[in-house]
């Protein structure tokens, strides 16, 4: 099936080049009676990621929308003459709340803790949200991913919030479309709903704009994060460096999917 939105390829990555007014609009349009799709936002650890994980990687390959995460990709593309937008998953989950969620609309959240969907509640009057909290590395054990699958079959939402990191929540995903049950929008979104209630402790608002997020997390958590950043991450930004060279000399021209 075609992609509703003209996409490129870069860094080894499929994106769908919107603004978050854009993207908000779009998923806010989509049907909520649709066969399910998803909504994803690859940053440079998604390139690597991908190469090693063929579900991964087809998730992002025909979801509805993948829009920029990384403000660092989104600057080596304007590099190469490319502009990706800046459409992080918490910016867009936060206009989402803010402009298209109703107190009565039906969502379902896959993940988190239980106090953020309790302050998630209070914070928007929430009266039709459920949430299913699956053990860890659960996409590596088939009766729990089953046992989330027919959670979110039996509770139809028009969102569907997948609140953990990558891969698996891409991975979900698939499985989740090819269960062929669940209607709607399945939006791997991370620690979205953590920032969106304040739960989370965010980088300054100069990190933030200069693109600097990375280093502020890798500062405050590098053990888990060291990985994450100095390597899959430094893998992407050389892909994504690569092609902007490319792209610049007239060796590369940016590849609609």
């Amino acid at each position: 099936m075609s992609a509703p939105f003209p996409s490129v390829r870069f860094a080894g990555l499929r994106f769908t080049p919107m603004t978050v007014e854009a993207s908000v609009r779009a998923l806010a349009e989509r049907p909520a009676q649709a066969p399910l799709s998803a909504f994803v936002t690859p940053n440079a650890e998604h390139a690597w990621l991908r190469r090693r994980d063929a579900e991964f990687a087809a998730c992002g390959d025909t979801c509805f929308i993948s829009t920029n995460d990384s403000r660092i990709l989104g600057r080596a593309a304007r590099l190469g003459g490319l502009e990706l937008h800046f459409a992080p998953g918490a910016y867009v989950v936060r206009a989402l709340f803010d402009q298209v969620i109703k107190p009565d609309t039906a969502l379902t959240v896959i993940g988190g803790a239980e106090p953020m969907i309790a302050d998630l509640r209070a914070q928007y009057g929430l009266t039709n949200l459920k949430q299913h909290i699956p053990p860890m590395g659960f996409i590596n054990k088939p009766d729990a991913v089953d046992e989330a699958i027919a959670f979110v079959a039996a509770n139809p939402a028009r969102f569907i919030f997948v609140a953990m990191g990558p891969p698996q929540s891409e991975k979900f995903c698939q499985r989740l479309i090819a269960d062929g049950r669940a209607t709607g929008l399945a939006l791997c979104i991370g620690s979205s709903l953590t920032v969106l209630t304040g739960a989370a402790n965010p980088a300054p608002d100069w990190m933030e704009h200069s693109g600097l997020v990375w280093l502020y997390r890798l500062a405050t958590e590098p053990k888990r994060l060291w990985k994450r950043y100095l390597v899959r991450g430094m893998f992407g930004l050389g892909l994504a460096l690569r092609d902007a060279l490319r792209l610049r000399l007239g060796l590369l021209k940016p590849t609609h999917v």
